[in-house]
């Protein structure tokens, strides 16, 4: 193989498996469901208030963090202090559909 062409080809190999190892470490500290995630002492969960793709996690269409496709989804939640969900537009403490 020519220099020329030796270069890119390795370059594109090396951005793919970062791309790879990023991906493979994101996945890793991420929990697999909510259902066994405990939710830290002072903290309480609040349905209906995160925006697209900023929830801790999430009940029925997808898994966990990060996840949710839109605003004010009634099944996901972000963890709040106790009683700050009260004060939000939306917010609840227990998940709707």
């Amino acid at each position: 193989m020519s220099t020329s062409i030796a270069r890119p080809v390795a370059a594109g190999a090396f951005v793919t498996l970062l791309a790879a190892a990023a991906a493979s470490i994101a996945s890793a500290q991420q929990p697999m469901g909510n259902e066994h995630a405990q939710t830290p002492a002072g903290m309480e969960r609040c349905y209906g208030v995160a925006r697209a793709g900023h929830n801790d996690c999430a009940a029925g269409a997808h898994s966990c963090a990060g996840q949710s496709t839109r605003d004010n989804d009634p099944a996901s939640y972000v963890e709040l202090p106790v009683g700050a969900c009260a004060k939000l537009a939306h917010g609840s403490t227990t998940a709707g559909r």
